[in-house]
This record gives structure tokens, C-alpha cells and sequence, in this order.
């Protein structure tokens, strides 16, 4: 951005936004097409036409030449294919730029070719992606010029979803009618709309480049597979919210500049607690738009990142000894006149609809909280969950000292009479002024903390989307509201029915609330005599998906099929097979062809110097013991590579992908750190010249 730029001069420049759709299209288009997009109205293929010759003209006037339906498989990438507004040449040779309806609306990518989870097989191919009208379309610059992108959802040829989006659009209609049922119980009949807002909080790691295509494991894997830790790790506590080095500040302002284009609202940015590692968040934004802006977040941090001689690693743990990544997924229900359903108020004692609204959440969780962990599950993350740095694998909820309190008046008495205050934070410095304080303090350990008006859920994955959570809690809440106004609507006696239900809600599901340390020994006990699943890893997590209150809860509100949940189980499966044994071959590759080579050279050396010593009757004990301890390591490594490779081999030949998962994550995960532990500590023996990849301290703190 030049300096007589400012953000109000660039952002959503790129983006064919509710502007850009007023100044391009005719008036009754632009009203017809907000009808579409409000869901108020199908699209009118007529209409469809004259949308599509605007946004032709707009983004040929950015230089666009090739426009692509964009969006996002069950790989967990997006995918896309560039067409170019070229027609057929005419009879002079000549050619014109289309672009049709049709061609808008609708995609035929091969559907066999992505993750299906058995719903398609190779020779039934055809997908259709078509065109989300509810997410803008945008441009997104990059190698190959101006590329118009139009955000897109991807279903199989028989109808069901094959992507992130589908059922998170459905997930929205859920919560929204089952939210609306339960505001007309309070009287509200001018809301028409309920949307789930998201705002998705980004960590990410930057290394150098030259270092990182020095590491066949992270070309291979996202992660280091072997690396010992440096003299200093994050422990003195100084890179968090540190000053912004300077290659990381040009990068970040690059990365700010094309976000902004797109229409990315990013706000915040900073170092985060381990070396190499920061943050991105954007100011909240609709739940599908938030997912879009989170994906195009990703792929503008990794590209930036590559221009810049840098390498983004969105790995949740790729290196072992500090701080992984992950993204929190703040989460909170809007109407379309701007009420915030998750804001308590002055009063939130009094505040009765409130009151209904969290009781519901409790039971929600509660009883879907293996479920909402599913959401979050993927290999990465098994590194990091509970492992104190991001919250523990057992789902809970923190409320606070003022909501506490209120559901303990509930309890007690059946009744709430008062809030606790924020009051003043006094500092003690006359030259400071004294703070408004909040009521309650947070709770980082937390998996679904309450934050003042929304739920922060913490444990998904830094290069996940935010889609699958985002569907769960949609969902969950959906089917508690719709509970609640099956009995409310069917009381004589609305107030008497309410002040029981929330009761009864309460009574049952407080269990889920907990305001401790969730790192702690004393909470596992506690977790477990309170009946809470412990699921920790992502193996014993992906059974949630077809449980048959899962199937139950989402077959009800159109969000998922049967066979869909089980398709995407089964996906989960294979990625989880998958990656172990990509992850098991490079650490044998690695250590066969690089590390076992260069250490048996490292005490060819070694013997050549002891030989030399003993020649001339010097003193050789400090290297014969050094050569002995590398030796001893040597065989340990060399041994734990044979064992690593009998069993990677040994899970390829089980057929059933949920076995094959176990295989992996009880035998092979375990040789992988057998084989892990002695290569560590040989790094630490062997003189680093002689060490054939960058150490943990050259890829953390050599940015």
C-alpha cells in the first residue's frame, strides 16, 4: 500500500461487493439479486445472465483473463480451475470474452477425483459446483495475473455434499429457524433474520526458506519429525507480543495490503508465545464468509510468505518442545437488526431470553461433546490438545464469576436477584487512570470459554477450517432451541414453563461447566468422575461423527445424511492412514539416506583422530567416550529404523481403514518416537557441521 494510500482507499477493492454490485448492475437486477442473496428468492436464470455480464465487465477491467469456480473439497485445501473468458475464434479469426449464467452458477469438476468416502467411486465422475451467491466473488492477484474467483459449493451428481460449505450453509438455516422459533416466544417479531457470526483467530509459524528446503520433513509433512531443542526455547516468556522483527513486519504488511484487497477485514497481528511463531485475526464477519475469508487468509499467508523468501508452516505442531498453532473460532448468534443473542446486558439476571439461550448452549455441549471434539480432530492436533498450550482434549465450558453466580442463584433459590460488577481497575499510579473491569476473568485453558458476548471454541487446528466446527456448534444449538420451544410453545403458563425448563437444563448439564485449570492432573480425575469423554486422540474421536444421536440430530435438521457421515468418517480414516504413513516413510528415508550416513561418517572421523592420538601417545578419552555414546545411539537408531519400517509395512496390509487407523496410532506412532529419541540426542553429540539439516535453532530464531 503506498503511502498516500490509506485502508479505506484499498479494501474490497477486489471484491464484486454490494458497491461494486450497485454501480455495475441495473437497479431492479441489484434488488432481484439481494433477494437471492438475503434468501428471500431463487435465482432467476434471466437474472443470472445480466450478473454475470457485470461481473465479466468488472473484473476484465482488473486485468482478470480466466475466472474459476473455487472451493473446498474434503482434502482440506481449496481447489480450483481456470477458464479464460475466451470464445471460440469466428470465422476472421478473431475471438470475444464471454461470460454466461451458466457459467456463473454452475461447474463440473470430476467428483471421483476428490474425497468421497465411498459416495463416488472412479467411474462415476461427475461433481457440480455452483455458486454461493451469499459469499462474494473476488479477485485474487498472484503469478498468474488477476484471477476472478467465485466462491462455490461442490456436491456429487446424486446430491450429496462433498465439501466444507454445503453443510455449513445448511448448518446456518438450521440455527436461524430454530432461533427465530425461540425469539417469537419473547415477543420479537421484527427480527427476520438470525445469522452465526465467526471470528477466526489465525497462528502460523515463518521460517526461511533456504532452511526449510533443507528438511525433507517438512517439504513432506508440515512438521519436523526429528529435532532437538536449542539452548533457548520460549521459556523466558520475550517473543510474545515482542516487537515485530523487521522481515516480519514488511511480510505482515504485504499480507495485510492483500487481504484488505479481497476484503479480509484483518485487525490484529502479533508475535505469538514460541519463536517464529504469530497470529492474524479478523474483525468477525457471517459464518460462510468467515469460513471463505479464513481460507483465502491461508493461502495469502503461504503465498506471501513464498515471495518473500519465507515459508508459513500452518502445521499444528511443527516443532516439538514449544508452543504449537491452532485458530479459535469466537462464535455468536446476530439478527439482521443487529442484536447480538449472546450479549447478557447490564442486567443478565433479568435477562430471561439470555438465560434460555445459555442453559440450551450447556445442553448442547453437554450432550454432543464428543462431537464438537470430533470437530476438531486431525492429526496435527493430537500433538497439541491438553499438552499446555491449548486446551485439553476433554470438552468443557467456562462461564465466569458473574454467569456462576447467576446459575447458582437459579440453583439455590429458583430465582436470580443480581450481577456481580466490573467495577474499577485501580492501578496505584496517580498519572493512570482507573479501568472499567470486566465482571469475570478468562480462562485460557478452557475448550468453550464465554467471552463477554460469544463463545470462544479453542481447540481447532491451525490449517483446518473453520467449517466443521462452526456446522457443529450451528447444529447443536440448533437442536437444543428446537427442544426447548417443542415444550415453551405448548406451555400455558409461558414464565412458569421457562423458569422450569432452564432449571431442568441447568440442573442436568452443569456438569460441563468448569472454571479450573484445565492443564491439571486433579481435572482428568474430575472430567472423568463427572462422566465427561476423554478423546485424545483423533482416532477415538471420529467414532462421534456416526453415533446414533449424531445421525439422529443432524438427519433432523437437513445439515447431513447418514451415508454423508459416514463418508466423512471414513475420509477422516484414510487422511489419518495416510498421512502416519507418509510421515513414518520420511522419517525411514531420512534417517537411512541423511542422518544414519552422516553420523557413521561423523565417527569414521572420530576413530581417525583416536588412532592418530593413541600414535603418538596423547590422551584419546574424551573421544573414545564421545565415539562410544554415538555409537551406543547409532545402534539404537539403526535398530528403531528396522522396527519403524516392519510395522509401516505390516499397517498397509490391513484392509479396514478404521483398524488400520488404530494400527498407526498404537505401533507406528509409537516407533516413530523409538527411532525420534536416540537421533535427538545424537544432534546433540555430533559436531553440527557434520549434521546434515538445520537445527531447531537455525529454523526458530535465524527468521
Amino acid at each position: 500500500m503506498e503511502s498516500n494510500h490509506t485502508i479505506m482507499d484499498i479494501f474490497g477493492t477486489n471484491v464484486f461487493n454490494d458497491k461494486a454490485m450497485r454501480q455495475y448492475l441495473p437497479k431492479s437486477i441489484y434488488h432481484e439479486l439481494r433477494k437471492t442473496i438475503d434468501g428471500r428468492k431463487e435465482l432467476d436464470p434471466a437474472v443470472a445472465d445480466i450478473v454475470a455480464s457485470a461481473i465479466r465487465k468488472w473484473a476484465i477491467e482488473k486485468g482478470a483473463t480466466h475466472y474459476t469456480h473455487w472451493f473446498q473439497p474434503l482434502t482440506g485445501f481449496t481447489a480450483e480451475k481456470h477458464d479464460s473468458f475466451i470464445t471460440p475464434p469466428r470465422a476472421d479469426g478473431s475471438v470475444l470474452e464471454e461470460f454466461s449464467g451458466k457459467d456463473l452458477i454452475k461447474g463440473e469438476p470430476d467428483a471421483s477425483s476428490f474425497p468421497s468416502g465411498g459416495l463416488r467411486t472412479t467411474f462415476e465422475a461427475r461433481g457440480y459446483t455452483t455458486w454461493d451467491c451469499t459469499s462474494p466473488v473476488f479477485i485474487r492477484e498472484d503469478a498468474a495475473g488477476p484471477i476472478l474467483c467465485i466462491p462455490t459449493a461442490f456436491c456429487s451428481f446424486t446430491g450429496e455434499a462433498l465439501d466444507q460449505k454445503t453443510p455449513l450453509l445448511r448448518s446456518m438455516e438450521a440455527v436461524q429457524e430454530q432461533t427465530l422459533r425461540l425469539l417469537r416466544l419473547f415477543g420479537n417479531t421484527t427480527s427476520k433474520k438470525v445469522t452465526p457470526s465467526i471470528g477466526a483467530e489465525q497462528e502460523y509459524f515463518l521460517i526461511d526458506r533456504e532452511k526449510y528446503l533443507e528438511r525433507k520433513d517438512l517439504i513432506y509433512t508440515g512438521r519436523t519429525l526429528f529435532g532437538a531443542m536449542p539452548p533457548k526455547g520460549q521459556e523466558l516468556d520475550d517473543h510474545y507480543f515482542g516487537t515485530i522483527r523487521q522481515r516480519i513486519a514488511a511480510y505482515m504488511k504485504q499480507v495485510n495490503e492483500e487481504l484488505w484487497k479481497m476484503g479480509v477485514p484483518a485487525k490484529t497481528q502479533h508475535n505469538e508465545v514460541a519463536p517464529a511463531q504469530h497470529e492474524l485475526a479478523p474483525i468477525y464477519a457471517e459464518a460462510n464468509v468467515a469460513t471463505d475469508h479464513n481460507q483465502i487468509m491461508m493461502q495469502t499467508l503461504k503465498r506471501v510468505a513464498s515471495q518473500q523468501g519465507l515459508i508459513c508452516l500452518l502445521h499444528e505442531k511443527p516443532f516439538a518442545g514449544v508452543n504449537g498453532s491452532g485458530k479459535h473460532n469466537n462464535w455468536s448468534l446476530t439478527t439482521d437488526d443487529g442484536i447480538n443473542l449472546l450479549d447478557p446486558g447490564r442486567r443478565p439476571h433479568e435477562n430471561k431470553q439470555f438465560l434460555l439461550i445459555l442453559a440450551c448452549i450447556l445442553k448442547a455441549v453437554d450432550t454432543h461433546a464428543d462431537l464438537l471434539r470430533e470437530s476438531a480432530a486431525n492429526v496435527g492436533n493430537d500433538h497439541r490438545l491438553g499438552a499446555h498450550e491449548a486446551p485439553p482434549a476433554i470438552v468443557s465450558v467456562f462461564l465466569g464469576e458473574q454467569l456462576d453466580e447467576i446459575l447458582e442463584q437459579l440453583m439455590s433459590t429458583g430465582n436470580a436477584t443480581h450481577s456481580l460488577k466490573g467495577g474499577k481497575l485501580h492501578t496505584g499510579v496517580r498519572t493512570l487512570p482507573d479501568l472499567p473491569k470486566d465482571a469475570t476473568d478468562r480462562n485460557r485453558t478452557s475448550p468453550f470459554a464465554f467471552t463477554n458476548n460469544k463463545f470462544e471454541f479453542r481447540m481447532v487446528g491451525s490449517r483446518d477450517s473453520i467449517a466443521p466446527s462452526t456446522v457443529v456448534i450451528n447444529t447443536i444449538v440448533a437442536e437444543a432451541f428446537a427442544d426447548a420451544c417443542d415444550v415453551l410453545e405448548k406451555a400455558e403458563d409461558f414464565d412458569a414453563a421457562l423458569q422450569d425448563l432452564m432449571l431442568q437444563y441447568i440442573s442436568e448439564h452443569r456438569k460441563i461447566i468448569y472454571g479450573g485449570n484445565g492443564y491439571s492432573e486433579e481435572w482428568l480425575e474430575e472430567a472423568k468422575r463427572r462422566g465427561l469423554p476423554n478423546l485424545p486422540s483423533m482416532v477415538d474421536a471420529i467414532p462421534a461423527l456416526v453415533t446414533e444421536k449424531s445421525i439422529r440430530m443432524f438427519e433432523r435438521f437437513g445439515v447431513f445424511s447418514e451415508p454423508e457421515l459416514h463418508s466423512r468418517a471414513e475420509i477422516k480414516y484414510e487422511t489419518y492412514n495416510k498421512a502416519l504413513n507418509i510421515e513414518a516413510l520420511t522419517m525411514i528415508d531420512m534417517a537411512v539416506k541423511q542422518i544414519l550416513p552422516a553420523v557413521i561418517k561423523y565417527t569414521g572421523t572420530l576413530s581417525q583422530i583416536i588412532e592418530s592420538l593413541h600414535a603418538i601417545g596423547a590422551n584419546a578419552d574424551v573421544q573414545t567416550e564421545l565415539l562410544t555414546d554415538i555409537s551406543s545411539l547409532l545402534s539404537e537408531a539403526n535398530g528403531a529404523v528396522k522396527i519403524l519400517r516392519e510395522v509401516t509395512a505390516e499397517a498397509g496390509t490391513i484392509e479396514s481403514n478404521e483398524k488400520r487407523a488404530h494400527f498407526y496410532h498404537d505401533y507406528v506412532l509409537p516407533a516413530m518416537e523409538a527411532l525420534r529419541r536416540p537421533v535427538d540426542k545424537m544432534e546433540m553429540l555430533v559436531d553440527k557441521e557434520a549434521w546434515p539439516m538445520p537445527s531447531y535453532g537455525d529454523l526458530m530464531f535465524e527468521v
